[in-house]
């Protein structure tokens, strides 16, 4: 339980770092809003790979290394969009540290969720 509202409090938190980096005043620009698909679109492919590969094999696995360094690629993306935004002029400095700073929050409650509820016991993600 204590680990449900952790994370769930880490997921609030970056996100009002990344609705602060967009919506105050001296800001005012949208666009690193696109920093959500990224959000969405980084646990799809190691999920993807869990479900197609077998565990019992204590020997590394090309599938699965091929979902983390997509995973990685994906991370990466949300973190190098906003600096791309900055540097083209389109959002501020101020706004691109804010949305970094979200983006760190909420990829660490990611990996948090995939710590806590990764395993395959009784109290697992997959059965959702």
């Amino acid at each position: 339980l204590v680990a449900l509202i952790s994370l769930s409090f880490g997921g609030a938190v970056g996100l009002m770092f990344l609705m602060l980096g967009c919506a105050l005043p001296q800001y005012n620009q949208y666009w690193p809003l696109f920093v959500l698909f990224f959000y969405i679109l980084s646990p799809i492919p190691y999920c993807i790979a869990r479900r197609l590969v077998d565990d019992t094999d204590a020997t590394s696995n090309a599938c699965k290394e091929l979902a983390i360094f997509l995973t990685t690629g994906i991370v990466v993306s949300a973190f190098g969009l906003p600096i791309v935004f900055a540097r083209a002029e389109l959002i501020y400095w101020g706004a691109c540290a804010l949305v970094l700073t979200g983006n760190t929050v909420i990829f660490a409650t990611i990996l948090g969720f995939f710590l806590v509820f990764g395993s395959n016991d009784d109290f697992s993600w997959q059965q959702w």
